[in-house]
């Protein structure tokens, strides 16, 4: 079990909440880790890209010229790839990237990416993430003030509007549901910021 301290966005302490072993406290999986960020990865990836074969290409599909007596080079048709004007050959063509990933090695990819933060002891409480008013001046000097300048915040259920909209235009600052946790923003940031709502979302989710 580890206990961490929990502050407010004014830097006040707030209490404490306890973390589970079972989800905190695991020996981090670089193999697992990779894995899913891969698996990530390449389910963003459109697969839209399409690029023209010779049976795509609109010219003429006539023999160039005959078969025998020119002294060159034996062809067919001039949408072959090495003309000008011709299709690409093994170019890319419309797929899906993605691929199948058990929801159990996906639940093990988060804890271990959890347990990658509290090994790193780069886990920070917070009590709440909400602001009185959308200024990003003043959510800059509250981060500043908790010694935050890389970090993901987890918040509870909905991501409250306020903070939302101060946070847009904060470089190396992201802000997420619980529901939206995931494996890659988890380790592209340096901190993890849990609200304490997202610490017992967790603690339900995974019991």
């Amino acid at each position: 079990m580890v206990e961490l301290a929990v502050k407010t966005l004014e830097g006040a302490e707030a209490g404490s909440v306890t973390l589970s072993d079972e989800i905190y406290g695991l020996e981090p999986r670089q193999d697992i880790l990779h894995r899913m960020v891969v698996w990530q990865l390449a389910r963003r990836q459109a697969g839209t890209h399409q690029t023209l074969s010779r049976a795509d290409i609109n010219r003429t599909k006539r023999k160039m010229y005959k078969q025998k007596g020119t002294g060159g080079a034996r062809h067919g048709a001039a949408s072959a790839p090495q003309f000008r004007g011709g299709g690409r050959a093994f170019g890319p063509v419309q797929r899906s990237h993605a691929s199948d990933m058990p929801k159990k090695v996906r639940a093990l990819a988060l804890k271990h990416a959890l347990s990658t933060k509290a090994r790193e002891q780069a886990i920070f409480v917070l009590d709440d993430a909400t602001l009185a008013e959308p200024k990003t001046k003043l959510l800059k000097e509250r981060l500043a003030g908790l010694g935050l300048s890389n970090a993901l915040v987890i918040s509870g259920a909905e991501v409250d509007a306020n903070f939302g909209l101060a946070s847009r235009n904060i470089g190396h600052f992201d802000v997420l549901p619980v529901q939206g946790i995931n494996v890659y923003d988890i380790l592209r940031r340096h901190t993890l910021v849990l609200t304490k709502a997202a610490v017992d979302a967790l603690e339900a989710r995974f019991k």
